[in-house]
């Protein structure tokens, strides 16, 4: 029986959990309250928040809170009292971001109930000139072969907002300058085969990550999905309310569809695929609670268990979701990632830009590459990506 290592905190001063903790989530906090006019209320309320981040310990939530009693079944009976910096890191950050949209009323009847913080930033990126030429490099595509367009279309999912539909087009062959490989694991074969064109595979699920430039990618991909035969119907589970800065919400998807049908050429094609699907049922939003948990998805509840096992393939896009997927652990980067995913209800991959610590599945020759070309850079500069699969 394998014995699992610790849980990551961020009581190592120096290293990205502490940083995230320490220095992260005060400039968040700052960004929001330059962002949103709140009045005086809410500044006092993150203000507080910031002194108890950074000089205190967890406090449970207000015992009016709707949601005070599932954060004491997810940790907060467990871990109030403690410092920040001693608690599991996945659970500290989750629960950072719960208070925080405490602090600026997000919750509570007002006029800032239900009112996102990060919906300017978010808005801002959707609508730059760089999302303008992605959108218009999805012209390019069509004189590709249909495995060249596949290939486009899941790098693109992949890298996100990294780089241009070149770059991603690329990103598997060759390597960066200090001759480590982009792609430090490439399972997309075994993701393809799960999805055999013309199948018409009876459910995919797609665990999204970020809003804006990063979410249109997903929605590209869940498209040509439907489009090309290889998949009968569809889920995208998104955050039920804002988290980790630019996660998915169901507005944010919303906002993410009218981008794509204003646009011109194949951008709008792509955007009125999404929208029938929508109406007609083949493509389904989901925002379920637990998306929002501090929590392995080993833990998540029966319905949503019952929910994702009966897909064809759920794919788990970004860091987040792959540290909530594998266990936000000291895992040895050589670790099965077969092994570390054995509590997960059916088929999955892992899309995922690296930017946090916790690996899985390499090979030990690309493990000694990489850190012989960065050190430890490697897993957390967003520079190199993965795609696991699990059938």
């Amino acid at each position: 029986m394998r014995v699992s290592p610790p849980v990551i905190t961020g009581d190592e001063p120096g290293s990205f959990p502490h940083r995230v903790l320490t220095e992260r989530h005060p400039a968040i906090i700052r960004q929001v309250r330059e962002a949103v006019p709140y009045g005086p209320e809410r500044q006092v309320a993150l203000d507080a928040l910031l002194d108890q981040c950074t000089k205190g310990v967890v406090e449970p939530l207000p015992a009016d809170a709707h949601d005070r009693d599932r954060w004491r079944e997810w940790g907060t009976t467990a871990y109030a009292g403690r410092p920040w910096t001693d608690v599991p890191w996945l659970w500290a950050e989750s629960y950072f971001y719960r208070r925080l949209l405490g602090a600026t009323g997000y919750f509570t009847p007002g006029p800032w109930q239900g009112i996102d913080p990060f919906r300017p930033a978010k808005l801002a990126e959707l609508h730059s000139t760089e999302t303008d030429e992605e959108l218009a490099a999805l012209d390019d595509l069509a004189p590709l072969s249909p495995d060249e367009r596949d290939r486009a279309l899941l790098h693109g999912s992949l890298w996100g907002n990294r780089a241009d539909l070149g770059f991603r087009l690329s990103a598997a062959d060759g390597a960066a300058a200090d001759g480590t490989p982009p792609l430090v694991a490439d399972d997309s074969e075994a993701l393809w085969s799960l999805l055999p064109p013309g199948s018409a595979a009876p459910l995919l699920c797609l665990i999204a990550d970020n809003a804006g430039r990063e979410l249109i990618p997903d929605l590209l991909l869940i498209a040509h999905l439907l489009a090309g035969g290889r998949v009968r119907r569809a889920v995208l589970h998104v955050k039920p309310y804002p988290y980790f800065v630019s996660d998915a919400t169901p507005a944010d998807v919303l906002d993410a569809l009218h981008r794509l049908r204003s646009a011109e050429g194949a951008a709008r094609t792509y955007g009125e695929t999404l929208w029938a699907a929508l109406t007609d049922g083949r493509l389904a939003i989901r925002a379920h609670p637990f998306n929002c948990a501090p929590l392995p998805y080993e833990r998540m509840p029966a319905d949503f268990r019952a929910e994702l096992a009966e897909a064809t393939l759920t794919v788990l896009k970004g860091d987040l979701n792959y540290r909530r997927l594998v266990g936000d652990r000291r895992w040895p980067p050589t670790t099965p990632f077969a092994d570390v995913t054995t509590g997960f209800p059916g088929p999955v991959a892992a899309l995922r830009t690296l930017k946090s610590e916790v690996i899985t599945g390499l090979d030990a020759a690309t493990e000694a590459a990489l850190t012989a070309a960065e050190d430890q850079r490697w897993r957390t500069s967003g520079t190199h990506a993965l795609i696991q699969v699990r059938p």
